[in-house]
């Protein structure tokens, strides 16, 4: 089994305002679980950034720690990248932010990187209007151990180990808004003709900008 990319591209592929086809905004290939709704994301972000004319080295993408966050490395080989430890994206965008307010900062996190370990800086984040895209793949588990709920499982939800949830679960677009957030959205990975649109919308907006995307795996 091989993870390397085919170079091969039909020579006929359209190009943007640029003169970029839309492989130049591709990444590695993709080592997630066949399905998983995660690369349709990163899809996503593949797409919206080639329909708005992106140079790549305007935008840095950050993450955490877990299946989301190893995304960065399937989209926009081109741009800036930095893959932080557990939960404190929110801190390295902040840190980017006051060095280079000139680049689009994409933060790719997770519901366990988000809602548990780094719920601290998520929600300062917000407070703080930092100038970032921060999309949160939220599957409601832990997929990169063993499954385990996360705390954006729905309650009464059974885990791979046939437990069932107890606990209510953590509506991140909800607290966002009560955090008084200057743009919020929730989307499914399964419906791209949503999630580009609001994608480009998240990308042109000054401010912290949230998307709260139900990634089944």
């Amino acid at each position: 089994m091989t993870y390397v990319k085919p170079k091969f591209r039909h020579p006929e592929l359209p190009k943007n305002k640029l003169g970029y086809t839309i492989d130049y905004y591709e990444g590695s290939l993709s080592t997630l679980c066949a399905g998983c709704g995660h690369d349709s994301i990163s899809a996503s972000i593949v797409q919206a950034c080639y329909e708005m004319n992106i140079e790549p080295h305007r935008l840095a993408k950050l993450s955490g720690i877990g299946c989301s966050s190893k995304t960065p490395a399937y989209f926009l080989n081109n741009s800036h990248g930095f893959n932080s430890v557990h939960g404190r994206m929110p801190s390295v965008a902040t840190g980017a932010n006051m060095a280079n307010r000139d680049l689009i900062y994409f933060g790719v996190s997770g519901d366990g990187d988000t809602a548990s370990i780094g719920m601290g800086q998520f929600v300062h984040a917000i407070r703080r209007n930092l100038n970032m895209i921060y999309i949160v793949m939220n599957n409601g588990c832990y997929g990169l151990t063993k499954g385990q709920d996360s705390a954006t499982a729905d309650a009464g939800s059974k885990n791979k180990s046939g437990n069932i949830n107890p606990f209510e679960s953590i509506d991140l677009a909800g607290l966002s808004l009560e955090l008084g957030a200057t743009y919020v959205a929730q989307s499914f990975s399964g419906d791209k003709n949503q999630l580009i649109p609001l994608i480009k919308a998240a990308m042109k907006h000054p401010g912290f900008a949230l998307i709260n995307v139900i990634s089944p795996v």
